[in-house]
């Protein structure tokens, strides 16, 4: 059975490819599609140079920017759902990356911080994912590529 990525994929590339001259652009979904697929390619073997998954990584970021968080804030900040992460999270604090301990106001809830190890971790997965961008990002002019990333920085803060 195709996974839904590969369908989407699919569909992306019907879209992308079936613009007529009276069509200004694609939809951007379309466009972004292949883009996300590929990075998503890209990241992977870095990913799995360092034993950490997209999830994982997804939590050592949102940790190292907000060093204590809960379990629920943390589910909201990554987009994923809170039971969903329970074994990323299981995951990172075997590996000694994450730590959590018991709200002393609440013995329910576990707050998350990141580790000195974690951190390390994320700062050498950020530095070879942004080389592997970089060779991507070396396809387009200076001049587009700063201002493509500027688009994305200028929409990533609209959402």
């Amino acid at each position: 059975m195709r996974t839904s990525y590969a369908r989407a994929y699919d569909c992306a590339s019907v879209i992308f490819g079936s613009v007529t001259a009276a069509d200004e652009r694609p939809d951007l979904a379309a466009m972004l599609y292949p883009l996300v697929r590929t990075l998503i390619a890209e990241e992977m073997p870095v990913l799995a140079e360092h034993d950490v998954s997209m999830w994982g990584y997804s939590v050592l970021v949102a940790l190292d920017e907000t060093p204590v968080r809960t379990q629920s804030a943390l589910a909201e900040a990554i987009g994923a759902d809170k039971s969903r992460i329970i074994g990323t999270l299981d995951e990172l604090q075997d590996a000694g990356l994450i730590e959590r301990t018991p709200d002393p106001d609440d013995r329910r809830v576990r707050l998350l911080s990141i580790t000195a190890k974690g951190r390390r971790v994320r700062r050498s997965v950020r530095k070879g994912i942004r080389v592997r961008e970089e060779r991507l990002l070396a396809k387009l002019p200076a001049a587009d590529r700063q201002g493509f990333l500027r688009a994305l920085r200028a929409l990533h803060r609209e959402k």
